[in-house]
């Protein structure tokens, strides 16, 4: 089954750049030092206005770019957020509070600011707070991501801002632009640690995603509850899969914990995850009887409101978990929607559920192989203005009974890699990341 999270806490409500001056620090084992590029051209617009960045000195602070990704100054956040930022440089710990008491930085523009080459440090040594949670950031694969410190100013990866600050972030190429708000436009590849990419970055044609919001209530009517009967933990928008994705996170009074992705274009549930007793349980009352395997299979299509003649089972197996004997049962339909339960072999209780729309892998492969050359046509499809000298790795693999062809591309400073279906030519994953120094 599903490994569920522990997280339930109430994040803070917006965040975007915060310049903190520090202190002079004892560097600490951890610290990576790399060179990044301060660009002063580059526009931070949020919510529709164009911002400037100044640190307590009033010295303006411009974004930096670090492998691929633009960081943005963690005070200027904070201000923006109306939140205070503190630097306790014993514990190296940045602490944003709300409501802002002090008042927000002013300086001069620069006159004629030039790009240049500086030396920077990641810091996995610093800790982030706000309102009292502690916060981690990952990039769009799921890896984790620190600060960055710059001549006394801490900056945090774009993406962390704008899921800090509940917003969707976009790229502009053409005019060099970020934006965070509440939507996006069109797709592109030049800046990867971007939520969306407007024009000028290798695509044509515009799409209109849904809101953080309208995610939200789409997560709602789907488990029947209101915005009162529950805490939001997160929503912010991710990439999932070659889509964009809204991950909404809120949990009950009584701390039933829903997990849901929503399609960020058509607002369509991909998946969702729930969990009753996530938590402590209390220790399983014992009856003296266990429910059948068959009886749990009922309890679990029952609540999907399903047959049995709609379904295809894949196990319904008696488990033992967190001290109670359960029912792990999971099945999937003919359109390849999977569902997971956890059923309480005791009282027939629906402990946990997990639903997939569309990452079940599928148990059969019919028809004929599209070949190597196929495969590697496809993938550089994917990838504008690369050719067959760019493809670093391409080979014919089997992945549960099916035939794949994971195939690389090293183009323009990003390594693409595309596993794709043997037979249909469907591109079943993409992962793409900077190889940037």
């Amino acid at each position: 089954m599903k490994q569920h999270r522990t997280i339930f806490r109430r994040l803070a409500p917006a965040a975007l750049a915060v310049t903190l001056l520090l202190t002079s620090a004892t560097p600490a084992l951890a610290v990576t030092y790399g060179n990044a590029q301060v660009m002063p051209d580059r526009t931070i617009v949020v919510d529709g206005v164009a911002r400037t960045f100044y640190a307590i000195n009033g010295q303006e602070v411009h974004p930096i770019s670090y492998g691929g990704t633009t960081y943005l100054p963690v005070r200027s956040i904070g201000e923006l957020m109306n939140m205070n930022v503190d630097w306790n440089n014993d514990t190296k710990t940045i602490t944003l509070t709300s409501p802002r008491t002090a008042a927000a930085a002013t300086g001069t523009p620069d006159v004629n600011p030039k790009e240049s080459t500086v030396s920077v440090s990641l810091r996995d040594d610093f800790t982030i707070i706000v309102d009292g949670v502690t916060q981690q950031f990952y990039d769009a694969g799921g890896n984790r991501v620190y600060p960055l410190l710059h001549n006394g100013v801490t900056y945090l990866p774009i993406r962390a801002v704008g899921e800090l600050m509940g917003k969707v972030v976009s790229w502009d190429n053409a005019t060099q632009t970020v934006t965070l708000s509440g939507s996006v436009d069109n797709s592109g590849n030049l800046v990867t640690d971007a939520d969306s990419f407007g024009p000028g970055s290798g695509s044509t044609g515009s799409t209109t995603y849904i809101t953080a919001e309208t995610a939200k209530t789409k997560a709602l009517a789907h488990a029947g509850l209101s915005a009162s009967q529950v805490t939001f933990v997160r929503a912010y928008p991710d990439w999932d899969d070659g889509r964009y994705v809204y991950d909404v996170e809120f949990y009950t009074a009584d701390y039933k914990e829903y997990d849901y992705e929503i399609d960020a274009k058509t607002g369509a549930v991909l998946s969702f995850d729930y969990d009753a007793d996530h938590y402590t349980r209390p220790s399983q009352p014992s009856t003296g009887t266990t429910i059948s395997a068959e009886t749990a299979k009922s309890k679990a299509l029952a609540h999907a409101g399903l047959s049995a003649s709609q379904v295809t089972f894949v196990r319904a197996t008696l488990d033992w978990d967190d001290g109670r004997s359960v029912y792990d049962v999971e099945f999937y339909t003919a359109d390849y929607k999977e569902y997971d339960y956890e059923i309480d072999a005791s009282t027939g209780a629906v402990l946990s559920f997990d639903y997939d729309a569309d990452h079940y892998t599928r148990p059969t492969q019919s028809g004929t192989d599209i070949g190597l050359e196929k495969a590697k046509s496809i993938a550089l499809s994917q990838v504008s203005g690369a050719s067959s000298s760019h493809i670093r790795q391409a080979k014919r693999d089997y992945d549960d009974g099916r035939v794949e062809y994971e195939v690389k591309i090293v183009y323009n400073n990003y390594e693409y890699e595309f596993e794709i279906d043997g037979t249909t030519g469907t591109i079943l994953s993409r992962d793409v990341e900077s190889v940037w120094d």
